[in-house]
C-alpha cells in the first residue's frame, strides 16, 4: 500500500514539475480575450500586460490548498503511526 502511494506521489510531483517547466509555452487565454488584449496593447493600452500572471496566480491556489491538506494528513498519519508503535512497545515491555 505504501509503495503504491509513493509511486502515485512521485508521478504527481513529476507532472507538477513538468508543468512548471512549460510555463512559457502554455501562456494561453481564450481566443477572444487574447485578440482583445493584443489589440489593446497595439493601440497603446496597458490592460493586458499582467493577464497571464493573473491567470497563473489564480491557478496556483487550488494546488496550494490540496498540497497543504495532503501535508497535514501525512504529518498526522506519521504521528499516529509513531504513537501506535510506542503503545506496542509498551505492551511488549509490560509482558
Amino acid at each position: 500500500m505504501k509503495a503504491q502511494l509513493a509511486k502515485i506521489l512521485r508521478g504527481g510531483i513529476f507532472i507538477f514539475i513538468l508543468s512548471l517547466t512549460n510555463i512559457h509555452t502554455s501562456q494561453a487565454q481564450c481566443p477572444m480575450c487574447r485578440m482583445t488584449l493584443e489589440s489593446n496593447l497595439k493601440n497603446g493600452g496597458t490592460s493586458g500586460q499582467g493577464m497571464n500572471k493573473g491567470i497563473f496566480y489564480l491557478l496556483i491556489t487550488p494546488y496550494l490548498l490540496v498540497g497543504s491538506i495532503t501535508y497535514m494528513w501525512w504529518r498526522n498519519r506519521k504521528v499516529k503511526s509513531e504513537q501506535d508503535m510506542e503503545e506496542e512497545l509498551e505492551l511488549i515491555n509490560a509482558q
